[in-house]
């Protein structure tokens, strides 16, 4: 068996006396790629919002934006009202969330652990600050990729799950989910187990003539 942790007893308990092929410890939860999109696609949505409001919002309508917020009426544009201010700035702010939950998304992420992973003959299982979450080997589609060293890599393995997401071409495209396992010694040893109980564990394996 490949291991480099100490277990914690959660999963030595869960597992039991079940035959374990390698037992490691993710650095990340995610791809470093997936947490940087984040952080730029956040960064920008907030920066393109904020260039809009500075853009397109006369002088006229900030002065009297400040003044209502002060509490003055010194500055009143033609129809523009108190329930117009209220709706503008609702509607700013949903989208500078958007764009701020996205930054924030993104950061975490870049300091989030991806927990112990142990592989079994029949299943992979990830235990993540005290949740565990068990993937029977036959709901990989066996595609893998393999990045790094042998000392020290990463394995992405993609599922027959997923969605359906809807691109810039406006054309919908299916995104399979995936487990991501980072920094680990002997990756494409792992890399090598996996695939095979993949494929022991294949719901349709292909019939010989």
């Amino acid at each position: 068996m490949i291991q480099n942790v100490e277990l914690p007893e959660e999963i030595n308990i869960s597992l039991g006396s079940e035959s374990r092929d390698f037992a490691v410890k993710s650095t990340l939860a995610q791809p470093i790629l997936g947490s940087i999109y984040s952080i730029i696609f956040g960064a920008g949505f907030i920066g393109f919002i904020l260039f809009m409001i500075s853009k397109y919002i006369g002088p006229e309508f900030r002065d009297y934006v400040i003044n209502t917020l002060k509490g003055t009426e010194a500055v009143t544009p033609n129809e523009v009202g108190l329930k117009g201010l209220i709706f503008f700035i609702v509607l700013v702010g949903i989208f500078v969330s958007v764009g701020l939950f996205e930054f924030l998304k993104g950061v975490f992420s870049l300091f989030r652990g991806g927990g112990y992973f142990v592989g079994t003959p029949t299943r992979l299982v990830n235990f993540r600050r005290g949740k565990m979450i068990s993937s029977d080997w036959e709901q990989f589609s066996g595609n893998i990729e393999v990045k790094g060293s042998n000392k020290k890599g990463n394995i992405i393995l993609l599922m027959r799950t997923g969605k359906m997401t809807r691109g810039w071409s406006k054309s919908n495209s299916y995104v399979p989910d995936i487990i991501f396992i980072s920094g680990i010694p002997g990756v494409y040893d792992i890399e090598q187990i996996c695939r095979k109980r993949i494929k022991e564990n294949d719901p349709t394996p292909s019939t010989g003539s």
